[in-house]
């Protein structure tokens, strides 16, 4: 015998469709409907009142639907107390004709007051209906026994009524949630991406355009010098290209040393003077991606969005309130270019780089100091929260 004969695998034990759940309600709905028809009809009543029982039971079936149906809470916020009331008619009308025989009925009852009526005062209602039947079979002259079965049965039809009514609006509720938080995985998937290729192609396209700028200047005059700088060039496009396609795997580590080196290179193309001192000590990979994150696009803006002569990239160890940081400035003296036309960023760089950091819990810091210079900060924890998750599991 198979395996999965038996014993469904965790796909088919975890997964129930709303459609399903909700068919098993209808199903339940339908025997407890049979039940009293059946014994109505074993009563050997007339045609008329036959039509009459067919006709109710039709009609208490539908309002328990939508009593039970999911997605019907505001509908049955607005009009539920005439369903309700509706309910109650076609419960009790019956019973002058037919008896306790139409006693079961009132299961519907009971657990459609536990779905329409606020707590506690559904329950005082649950109550009441079960008492009623009670109060019907004894003054129909039932025997004990059989009083204290309908009283049972009303009890549990009407907990069945409703404990199988919420578990398929749960079911529906589970199923809604995933959908939305799949769809909620999917852009944040999306926002990664486009904040990876902003990061990547932002600095890798800013600094092929300087050296082919610089390398068109040199090629009539200093050819072997053009010829380094083609070479560069060639290095930083493959360089992108191979960070895309990191992008598209989902993530990508980048050295802190190796991105300080880059800016230093593609600064001092640009005619910057750049000073690096990084000076923190080991730095888990996680944060120092982060930080390399924080350099490449810092000195894309610089870059892009300032006429600076100057730039400091600077990392030290310090402490904060949680433990061990590492704080890294990057600082330019193009600010007054950056006061001009009222942005540093001139797009979502920052914005991006803000959520990197605090996602790490650090915390990211961007503003011109008193001496003019534009100054831009990153506290990151120097083993990241999320790092040490990685590696203990």
């Amino acid at each position: 015998m198979p395996r999965g004969f038996l014993r469904p695998d965790r796909q088919q034990r975890d997964t129930l469709p709303p459609q399903l759940a909700f068919a098993i309600v209808l199903m339940v709905l339908c025997g407890f409907v049979l039940i009293a028809v059946l014994n109505v009809i074993g009563s050997d009543p007339g045609p008329l009142l036959l039509v009459g029982c067919i006709v109710s039971s039709v009609a208490l079936f539908a309002i328990q639907t939508v009593h039970s149906y999911p997605g019907t809470e505001r509908f049955r916020e607005r009009y539920g107390v005439w369903t309700l009331l509706a309910q109650v008619v076609l419960t009790y009308v019956p019973m002058l004709f037919f008896g306790v025989t139409w006693g079961g009925m009132g299961g519907f009852l009971a657990g459609s007051c536990l779905l329409i009526i606020a707590a506690p005062a559904c329950w005082v209602a649950f109550g009441a209906v079960v008492a009623v039947t009670g109060l019907a079979a004894v003054l129909e002259g039932i025997g004990w026994v059989d009083s204290s079965y309908l009283v049972v049965s009303t009890v549990l039809t009407g907990l069945i009524v409703y404990g199988l009514t919420r578990l398929s609006n749960l079911v529906a509720e589970v199923h809604r949630a995933r959908e939305e938080l799949a769809e909620m995985a999917v852009a944040r998937e999306r926002l990664r991406f486009a904040r990876d290729l902003h990061d990547l192609l932002g600095f890798g396209l800013s600094a092929i355009t300087l050296k082919s700028e610089l390398t068109f200047r040199l090629v009539a005059t200093r050819p072997e010098r053009a010829r380094e700088e083609l070479v560069a060039i060639l290095q930083i496009s493959r360089q992108a290209l191979a960070d895309v396609r990191s992008v598209a795997r989902g993530y990508r580590e980048m050295s802190l040393d190796a991105e300080a080196a880059s800016a230093e290179d593609v600064l001092g193309a640009a005619e910057i003077e750049a000073r690096i001192d990084l000076d923190c000590g080991p730095v888990a990979a996680l944060a120092g991606t982060v930080l390399a994150t924080v350099i490449r696009e810092g000195v894309t803006n610089v870059l892009r969005h300032s006429k600076a002569q100057h730039c400091v990239i600077e990392a030290r160890a310090a402490t904060g309130p949680d433990g061990a940081l590492v704080r890294l400035v990057l600082s330019n003296d193009g600010a007054e270019e950056t006061r001009r036309t009222g942005s540093q960023d001139g797009g979502s760089g920052l914005g991006n780089l803000r959520t990197r950091v605090e996602e790490i819990g650090g915390r990211l810091t961007a503003g011109v100091d008193a001496e003019g210079w534009f100054r831009l900060v990153a506290e990151v924890p120097r083993t990241p929260a999320a790092q040490v998750n990685q590696s203990a599991s």
